[in-house]
């Protein structure tokens, strides 16, 4: 049997709540969209790239997700020692180039874990709390919720594209 991207119920953010809730409610509710986006489709489907010229495929996006939803929370935020999911300097786009549909059910796992992990590294921490990355550079909290839920959403924008390549299927 075919695994298929289980329907998924997108997460409520409140449009009223104090920024920390505020923040942490919008980029679940985007973790949720891109998820959303894969409802009912099989692993050979998330991993077509139907935009000639482009690597662009919703499982690339997913596992692409994984990596961000880890480098900035736990290795970045949180300092922990732990390996980049799929890609490396050498291939930098792997995460999108080396799919294998018969993987998506364990790399859709991947995300869902990813993001549980990462509002895990970040509970009960203030917006204000700052960290250094390998750069040198300073970051607050409050920059890596911002920049997550922009990536999200470019991200979200490119998955309604393919998803409608793929399928026909449109909408929020």
């Amino acid at each position: 049997m075919m695994w298929t991207a289980p329907e998924v119920t997108r997460a409520g953010a409140s449009l009223v709540a104090p920024e920390p809730e505020m923040l942490r409610g919008l980029l679940d509710w985007h973790r949720s969209t891109l998820l959303y986006k894969c409802a009912g489709l099989t692993g050979e489907q998330l991993a077509l790239a139907p935009i000639a010229r482009s690597n662009l495929s919703l499982l690339g996006l997913i596992r692409h997700m994984s990596k961000v939803e880890r480098i900035w929370f736990r290795q970045f935020f949180r300092g922990e020692p732990i390996a980049r999911l799929y890609s490396t300097p050498e291939r930098p786009d792997a995460d999108f180039e080396d799919l294998d549909p018969a993987r998506a059910e364990a790399d859709y796992a991947r995300l869902l874990e990813e993001q549980e992990l990462a509002r895990q590294a970040v509970d009960g921490a203030s917006l204000d709390a700052t960290f250094v990355r390998p750069d040198g550079d300073t970051y607050s909290l409050r920059l890596v919720f911002n920049h997550m839920i922009a990536e999200y959403a470019r991200h979200n924008g490119h998955a309604d594209l393919v998803r409608q390549c793929v399928d026909g299927v449109t909408g929020a």
